[in-house]
């Protein structure tokens, strides 16, 4: 029988249970994964906690996004085949050998990917695809700054800000993390520790961002309304930092600015066409070396727990993966 990490009571990552499940069966348009990775995100931990919107029945296993070998089909699945090398959305399952997903949320994994990179694409690139391309959107020769810009979705942020022409500045908490967004392409790194980062943004731009890329929200957020750029867009991506913050409203007035809401995964629960050509562009990107996931460290499966804790103390530059 496969192991799997399973939460059966609201609690920490390091309270799951690591244990022998039967292996799961693909129901109807659905195919099961044998997994080489599994990438983890901060919402998982919010998960295991019972703090986040989605509540699985207990008990459940989480992780949402994986890469390995199809070894299982369901009925009326015709385009995928066992043996196939694919990325996969399962939407929990994930921190498992075996994971389940849904034939539509499964792509092929590109020639010249690890298992380790594509594992780490999807949700964090979508999420900044959908972010930069639909809700902002970004133009060539724009400012953009993105916080925690070491983070994986900051990491994302920065590569694609890049390739889609954008001129981009990255905050991050230390001097390892402001180099690591320097090499994923951004031209300014800021230590967001001290509100000094707000003078510097509007010294670079000469007035402001004009598209600001925040997943911390708190003082992050309200600070960065004083360094947004007339007709700027405040890109609301999550609150990693832990308050929601709110905005004056004189703000958004007196410099013609909008605050945007980045919701991925509502927008493309019902709407798997606008995943698929998400996919294709990203994959096309990869393939001309425009971006690429950076993870690291690599755990184990047998430590998911201390991944996890890593993830949320901020341990991570890019994407937190297991490697099966």
């Amino acid at each position: 029988m496969p192991n799997a990490w399973q939460v059966h009571r609201w609690c920490e990552p390091e309270e799951m249970i690591f244990a022998e499940v039967p292996l799961p069966e693909p129901g109807p348009g659905e195919v099961r994964v044998r997994n080489l990775a599994s990438a983890l995100n901060f919402f998982d931990i919010l998960q295991i906690q019972g703090k986040y919107q989605v509540k699985p029945p207990f008990p459940f296993t989480a992780g949402a996004e994986v890469a390995g070998v199809i070894d299982g089909i369901g009925e009326g699945v015709l385009q995928w085949k066992a043996g196939d090398e694919v990325v996969a959305l399962p939407w929990g399952g994930g921190f498992a050998e075996f994971s389940v997903a849904r034939a539509d949320r499964v792509w092929a994994l590109p020639e010249g990917m690890s298992p380790v990179q594509g594992a780490s694409m999807p949700i964090v690139y979508h999420t900044s695809w959908f972010a930069l391309t639909h809700r902002a959107p970004l133009k060539a020769g724009e400012w953009l700054l993105v916080h925690a810009g070491a983070s994986g979705v900051g990491m994302s942020a920065i590569q694609l800000g890049a390739a889609l022409g954008a001129r981009v500045i990255a905050t991050a908490g230390s001097a390892a993390k402001l180099d690591f967004c320097r090499a994923q392409g951004a031209l300014h790194a800021l230590d967001y520790s001290t509100p000094a980062w707000v003078d510097r943004v509007k010294e670079i731009t000469d007035g402001g961002a004009n598209v600001i890329f925040d997943p911390v929200g708190g003082d992050i957020f309200d600070l960065s309304t004083k360094c947004i750029a007339s007709e700027g867009r405040l890109l609301v991506i999550g609150f990693a930092g832990g308050r929601i913050p709110t905005v004056a409203a004189n703000r958004v007035l007196l410099k013609n600015i909008s605050i945007v809401g980045v919701l991925w995964g509502g927008y493309v629960a019902n709407r798997p066409d606008y995943l698929a050509a998400t996919q294709e562009s990203l994959v096309g990107l990869f393939r001309q070396g425009r971006i690429r996931p950076v993870a690291g460290p690599t755990y184990r499966l047998d430590e998911a727990p201390a991944a996890l804790r890593d993830l949320a103390n901020r341990k991570i530059l890019g994407k937190a993966v297991i490697a099966l």
